[in-house]
């Protein structure tokens, strides 16, 4: 059963920066699967932030580019966001998300993490 641990949130005034982590385990195939963070706020959906694909491959949410910068470490299994020139609007809780592809016939393709709170305030 893979299990995604996140790390990192915080209360940081505007303007400042944070750091998540997420590492995951419980798969051999976790170098094939798609690792990303994805985000909730009060009263809204949950949105995407950014991805990390396979192949190196990374995409950002519009409201996070040039701000947020996604990474992976494979050997440890683990993705990281740096988030620098936070907004109030960021506020929100960050949940890390693995998806494998389809092509492994797995029971079960996507995973979340239990979510961390990251809170934008002076």
């Amino acid at each position: 059963q893979v299990q995604l641990v996140e790390s990192g949130g915080g209360l940081v005034q505007p303007g400042g920066s944070l750091r998540l982590s997420c590492a995951a385990s419980g798969s051999k195939f976790i170098i094939n699967a798609v690792m990303g963070w994805y985000r909730q706020a009060p009263g809204q959906e949950r949105e995407f932030v950014a991805d990390f694909t396979s192949g190196g491959l990374t995409n950002y949410a519009d409201s996070v580019k040039g701000r947020f910068t996604i990474s992976r470490d494979n050997r440890e299994n683990t993705v990281y966001l740096q988030m620098n020139s936070l907004k109030p609007e960021d506020t929100a809780v960050y949940f890390c998300n693995l998806n494998f592809p389809r092509w492994l016939l797995l029971d079960e393709n996507d995973y979340w993490g239990q979510g961390t709170q990251v809170t934008v305030s002076s």
